[in-house]
């Protein structure tokens, strides 16, 4: 099942919600590679949205190779190199940690906090 939420007080695309939420679902193995995808009217039904919105999602993710899209048949995840995926997230983890940095940097913590900040948590996720 996939729940996709849109929020309306972001400055983030619609678009690239629904993107960031399917790309979240893969990378988190809640999208296993072959699932079917909403179709994308019914998709634009349920979220109340344009259906040329969830198409530019879908294409989006197609050209990144997150989701095979085949006429009659409908979208799934694709079953792509999981190298890649882990790439994918990968990247999206330094996306995080470079928020956490500027954070860090405007509250003035110094490297050796922000890092003892990461070993914590770190350990706390392996208990």
């Amino acid at each position: 099942m996939i729940h996709i939420r849109i929020v309306s007080t972001t400055d983030e695309p619609i678009y690239a919600q629904i993107a960031r939420q399917i790309r979240t679902g893969i990378f988190n193995g809640d999208l296993p590679p072959g699932f079917p995808l909403p179709s994308i009217r019914q998709l634009a039904k349920d979220l109340q949205i344009s259906a040329i919105t969830t198409k530019r999602a879908y294409e989006e993710l197609e050209r990144e190779g997150f989701i095979d899209s085949m006429v009659g048949r409908g979208s799934f995840v694709s079953g792509e190199n999981p190298e890649l995926v882990r790439e994918q997230r990968l990247h999206q983890m330094e996306l995080r940690l470079e928020e956490a940095v500027k954070e860090a940097k405007a509250l003035n913590v110094s490297c050796a906090d922000l890092m003892e900040h990461i070993r914590l948590l770190y350990e706390e996720e392996e208990e």
